[in-house]
């Protein structure tokens, strides 16, 4: 290769070097800075392809997607003074690039250090102002609602971040109290408990003295009907035994004894000390069986 050639081809790969050393690309995740000699003259760079002065400026590239931070556990003390621990969390996304950069130098971990001392402050005065009612179930949509707005407000001007959402995921109580919240909570169970028992019993017996005054009741009625029933039978047989009788007096007796003798001598074994002119035996004794 000639001097001329090879001169050439150092100047067409410097030329490279500078071309890929002044083009560099912002995806659509991302955001970045611009700093030439430390100082900062492009403040939000949006995605796409641009140009740089090679080894003069120097771009500075921050992730753009929503962040998640996981707020460590705080002790907070509520309206009534009560102690709880509260577990939450936070969304958010880097809006201003260049207020960003300056509080945090792009550090990821300092801003959610920040972040996170600035929503335990406000959770603290929040809470504070809240029964533990309240921030267990009743005020806590709008609890978090308040935090997140002022988080937000704060955090767009502090650190260039702007602030989703903040949101509780646990309220616990400390373990010394918890001990003596649930067993208080079980003995008012159990007093409640007993209390339903005392009144089912109640009830129940109740129930039971109801049922066996209506059996005596229904029972004395039926005892009644069955007495009315039974003597209007014994009327009406003893009607018909009179008619009969009246009827034919002599037939009568004689189908009584008929009866008497049968019912008498039904047994082989059975045996009668009478005389034999008794009365008992006239129709035995009669020889025309009259």
């Amino acid at each position: 290769m000639s001097q001329k050639g090879f001169s050439a081809l150092i100047v067409v790969l410097v030329l490279l070097v500078v071309s890929w050393g002044s083009l560099y690309i912002v995806s659509e995740r991302e955001r970045a800075v611009q700093l030439r000699f430390g100082e900062l003259i492009g403040p939000n760079i949006e995605p796409g392809l641009h140009f740089k002065l090679p080894f003069v400026d120097k771009i500075r590239i921050f992730d753009a997607r929503l962040q998640h931070l996981e707020v460590p556990s705080e002790r907070f003390l509520t309206l009534e003074q009560k102690a709880i621990i509260v577990d939450s969390y936070i969304k958010w996304r880097v809006a201003d690039v260049a207020n960003f950069y300056k509080a945090t130098a792009g550090d990821i971990y300092r801003a959610n250090t920040l972040l996170a001392q600035r929503a335990e402050s406000r959770l603290r005065n929040k809470v504070g102002g809240l029964t533990l009612n309240e921030v267990v179930s009743g005020s806590r949509d709008s609890l978090m609602r308040d935090i997140t707005d002022e988080l937000d407000v704060v955090a767009r001007q502090e650190l260039g971040v702007t602030v989703v959402d903040v949101r509780v995921k646990r309220v616990d109580l400390p373990p010394q109290v918890s001990d003596s919240v649930f067993e208080r909570m079980s003995s008012e169970r159990e007093k409640e408990a007993q209390e339903f028992r005392s009144k089912g019993q109640e009830m129940a017996e109740g129930i039971q003295a109801n049922a066996d005054r209506e059996q005596r009741i229904i029972q004395a009625e039926a005892y009644k009907q069955s007495q009315i029933v039974r003597g209007d039978g014994d009327a009406k047989a003893a009607e018909i035994y009179a008619k009969a009788y009246n009827q034919d007096s002599e037939f009568y007796a004689f189908h009584r004894s008929l009866q008497a003798y049968k019912e008498s001598f039904k047994s082989s074994g059975d045996i009668m000390l009478l005389e034999p002119k008794n009365d008992f035996f006239k129709y035995l004794n009669s020889k025309t069986g009259k």
